[in-house]
């Protein structure tokens, strides 16, 4: 490859390294074409030495974070720094979710491999030297409570504890397991409203993930806290479903209070 221009190298370089006295550690592509006038080849030219360097690191397609001094010998830095920028660069509505809402939230026994964001569809899962951004999808995300919560570069949308509760049901599969999920309640059943709980189910709408629910919350000890809901559980006479949708219910003992079959063991890592 052509070596830069050391002029255009320099002032390119300037740049980047001022955008955090800013608040910002995210640019795009043609962001940078437009400041300095770049052809798309002569970008590739700058930017591939600050690559190298592990000055900054490209994310997603046309999107590229700055890797500031104590980040360097990661090469990247946090994603909860440039979620935001991230998704109002792909313009799609988020919030941050399961595991990683959970830890936001003091349920931090489980740390997440992958940082865990819901939005409205599919996309790519995103890995980038040991920082990965995993994504969930839910088609109607406006109608799930939020919360806002501080990071280094502002504030970003983070589902309350309880919206967080039921999204562990329904991303069971792809949280760990239900074996993950109930070690993260252990924790969680903390901070969660018993009143609000019930009310977020019933936003939701999916009667069988407040089941599931209500069931791990009691076998996580919040007996108490799970009360609200199972009046609405009750109040909506639902048929019986299976703890574990993937697993026959074959030889599973039926759970009355939450009309559920309980067809596996399911065991937390707390005590």
């Amino acid at each position: 490859m052509k070596k830069p221009d050391s002029r255009r190298y320099g002032a390119f370089k300037a740049w980047v390294e001022a955008l955090p006295s800013q608040g910002r550690y995210s640019f795009t592509r043609d962001e940078a074409m437009s400041a300095f006038r770049l052809n798309r080849k002569a970008f590739v030219q700058v930017a591939s030495r600050l690559l190298a360097r592990k000055k900054i690191a490209r994310i997603h397609g046309k999107f590229y974070v700055v890797v500031p001094l104590e980040h360097a010998a990661v090469g990247v830095i946090p994603a909860d720094w440039f979620i935001g920028n991230l998704m109002e660069h792909l313009c799609r509505p988020f919030y941050v979710g399961g595991l990683s809402a959970a830890e936001y939230h003091g349920a931090a026994h489980q740390r997440p491999q992958w940082y865990q964001v819901v939005t409205d569809r599919p996309l790519r899962d995103i890995s980038c030297r040991g920082v990965g951004i995993r994504f969930l999808v839910k088609r109607d995300i406006k109608g799930t409570p939020i919360q806002k919560i501080k990071v280094v570069t502002g504030y970003i949308p983070v589902s309350t504890p309880e919206a967080t509760a039921v999204d562990l049901i329904r991303y069971s599969r792809r949280v760990g397991g239900l074996d993950h999920v109930l070690t993260v309640l252990q924790e969680l059943g903390d901070v969660i409203d018993p009143v609000k709980l019930a009310k977020v189910a019933k936003l939701d709408g999916n009667v069988a993930y407040a089941q599931r629910l209500g069931w791990l919350l009691e076998r996580a000890g919040y007996a108490e806290k799970a009360k609200p809901l199972a009046r609405w559980v009750a109040r909506k006479k639902p048929l019986d479903v299976k703890l574990e949708p993937s697993l026959p219910i074959r030889g599973s003992l039926r759970n009355k209070r939450w009309s559920l079959r309980v067809n596996t063991e399911v065991e937390g890592d707390l005590a």
